[in-house]
């Protein structure tokens, strides 16, 4: 093989590798902003599910193939311009009550087991665990394409409870939280307690 035969063949070898590099860095870079992004949760409205500081995936193409379910963990864009992440209690047309520990859906009260294990401590201890100054003791009715999302630290958690929150629009969801992935320690899927139903 002659000196410019060994040129073209590393030249051909620097463009294929180089090639290679910015479709992988392209896949990356629609990975990252089309379909996924970090979050970090900021505070203790999610405890004892979610810890300040834990990073996740959150999972941003979900909701352009169908709407969000009951008892999902969501991030939202929040009227005062930040992420928040909450859980999905109501879902569009449902009538939603919330009296202490007890929320109604339609009438009936909902299951919780994502924060059972709080409200048995608390009654226990003869206490609401919900003991936010913040019910709704009147029933209302969630309007179309919109959410009505609670904090899983009930006692401390700005959510649709609040009128400055009040219901999230469809619009206004980042994503679907999938993934804690750092600290390491805590890696998990975030389970979502396949709540559609009442």
């Amino acid at each position: 093989m002659t000196g410019s035969d060994q040129s073209s063949v590393k030249k051909n070898e620097i463009f294929e590798w180089t090639k290679a590099l910015l479709i992988a860095a392209a896949l990356v870079f629609l990975i990252r902003w089309l379909a996924f992004t970090p979050f970090i949760v900021d505070g203790e409205s999610m405890l004892p599910n979610f810890n300040n500081g834990e990073r996740m995936i959150v999972n941003k193409l979900i909701y352009d193939f169908r709407d969000p379910k009951r008892f999902e963990v969501i991030v939202f864009l929040a009227p005062e311009g930040k992420d928040f992440i909450k859980r999905v209690i109501g879902l569009p047309g449902d009538k939603i009550r919330v009296d202490g520990d007890n929320v109604y859906i339609n009438g009936e009260p909902i299951s919780e087991p994502y924060i059972q294990d709080e409200i048995d401590l608390a009654a226990k201890e003869g206490r609401i665990y919900n003991s936010s100054i913040i019910s709704i003791t009147e029933e209302v009715t969630i309007p179309e394409d919109s959410l009505f999302v609670m904090g899983d630290n009930r006692p401390r958690s700005k959510d649709s409870r609040f009128s400055d929150v009040g219901f999230v629009s469809y619009d206004a969801i980042v994503g679907r939280a999938d993934v804690v992935y750092w600290p390491l320690s805590n890696f998990r899927l975030i389970k979502h307690y396949g709540g559609e139903e009442k």
